[in-house]
């Protein structure tokens, strides 16, 4: 269960970063003054790192993490 989570979770920015560009490809409406297009990028390359602090978070949690040899 805690594979398909983290699947899921690495797979969601690149789905919104790469697939939905087409979706969000226009210049209006303009949200904080910048061009939708943009503002798509810059909210998933904020939010991504959350996504892949929450898929280490779960692996430590785990044990899934063992740097020891």
């Amino acid at each position: 269960m805690k594979k398909i989570i983290i699947f899921v979770l690495a797979i969601i920015p690149f789905i919104a970063q790469l697939i939905a560009l087409p979706l969000v490809n226009r210049i209006y409406p303009f949200i904080f003054g910048i061009p939708l297009l943009h503002f798509w990028l810059l909210l998933w390359m904020i939010l991504t790192p959350f996504f892949t602090l929450t898929i280490y978070q779960i692996q430590k949690r785990s044990g899934g993490l063992n740097h020891e040899h």
